[in-house]
């Protein structure tokens, strides 16, 4: 059995899980504390009953929705990959951009 810690409105949380599961258990954890982090940002600090509440209100009505339109849910899952090579190569370029710039400083460096 593996453990993870997890963090949640700046807490963290000793999660025991299955061996293999820790990044899923961090993955889900991430929404639980994106979820938090809207609701304080909008209601203030509240306590933690109250804010676990919250969160579970807010993805009670995510699932709820889900549930009623399938075909939503599906849709929303579906990755636009059509951009992605394009990123890739802006991605390239910039680190073939940056890595010209570094060997340009460390060549200044080495002549001093």
């Amino acid at each position: 059995m593996a453990q993870v810690t997890i963090t949640i409105n700046a807490r963290e949380y000793a999660v025991a899980c299955e061996d293999g599961q820790e990044g899923r258990i961090l993955q889900l954890a991430r929404v639980l504390d994106e979820k938090a982090k809207l609701l304080t940002n909008v209601s203030g600090q509240v306590n933690e009953n109250m804010l676990l509440a919250m969160v579970g209100l807010l993805l009670a009505d995510e699932l709820s929705e889900l549930k009623k339109n399938p075909s939503a849910a599906a849709q929303a899952q579906t990755v636009d990959n059509s951009r992605l090579l394009e990123f890739d190569r802006q991605l390239a370029e910039k680190i073939k951009n940056l890595d010209a710039q570094i060997k340009s400083v460390a060549s200044k460096i080495n002549l001093l």
